[in-house]
């Protein structure tokens, strides 16, 4: 019982030290792009023409919070390697090599989601919105709406961007074959139009635009599947 609860103290100094360890990387990245805030807001301001504030506070606040966005974002390498440095002693040696290739795909899908969004999707949503409204208005974009609102679709497009790598996974673990990924397509396309009006903004546009890419990545997870299917003789060996 003593060795037990000694070892629970160790596992919980260790996973103490990789979160201060983490949050300390996320505050000393917040720390090097608030200098740069300004030019921040001006790069994600890019497309639209203009952006106001209403209250006094706003523009420092949402520089704050632009600024710990990209912290986070540029620390997210040193947190995801603290988080599987607190896993690897519990994995298999084959499970710990795997991790050399899952970490950096899993950081640079979600930034490539995340660019995606940024660069394809975003200056889109916005034309399209601009363009519906009534000849009569003018569009008019507050600094905070506007910080919300780019956030709002950009972070799932990273999150839903490892989708591939999961399947891989879930492959690999022999929890899903393409087969019956081919069978609940049906409802995958349910689920995924779901998903996208949930984390999305409130209209249509901007979910079809977040549902569309997520449908494309199902289709390349059924692929990734068919091609990770464990062979026959794999099959054979693994029985004997």
């Amino acid at each position: 019982m003593e060795d037990r609860e000694m070892a629970l103290g160790e596992h919980l100094i260790e996973l103490r030290k990789r979160i201060i360890v983490s949050c300390l990387a996320v505050l000393a990245c917040s720390l090097v792009s608030f200098a740069y805030s300004d030019q921040l807001i001006v790069y994600l301001a890019q497309h639209v023409d203009e952006l106001v504030f209403l209250s006094p506070p706003e523009a420092f606040i949402t520089a704050i919070k632009v600024s710990i966005l990209t912290g986070f974002l540029l620390a997210l390498p040193v947190v995801t390697s603290q988080f599987w440095l607190f896993v690897v002693p519990a994995l298999k040696p084959g499970e710990r090599r795997a991790l050399y290739i899952i970490i950096p795909a899993s950081i640079g899908l979600f930034y490539a989601g995340f660019a995606f969004g940024f660069y394809l999707v975003l200056p889109m949503a916005i034309r399209f919105l601009i363009e519906v409204a009534a000849p009569t208005l003018s569009p008019m974009f507050t600094l905070r709406l506007y910080i919300a609102f780019i956030l709002q679709l950009l972070i799932p497009f990273g999150l839903m961007f490892q989708l591939p790598l999961l399947s891989c996974l879930l492959v690999r673990l022999r929890l899903i074959t393409a087969n019956s990924l081919r069978q609940s397509r049906k409802y995958a396309l349910v689920l995924i139009f779901v998903i996208a009006a949930i984390l999305t903004p409130p209209d249509v546009v901007t979910q079809l635009l977040l549902a569309l890419p997520i449908l494309v990545l199902f289709e390349v997870s059924v692929f990734l599947a068919w091609l990770l299917r464990p062979r026959p003789e794999k099959q054979r060996k693994d029985r004997s």
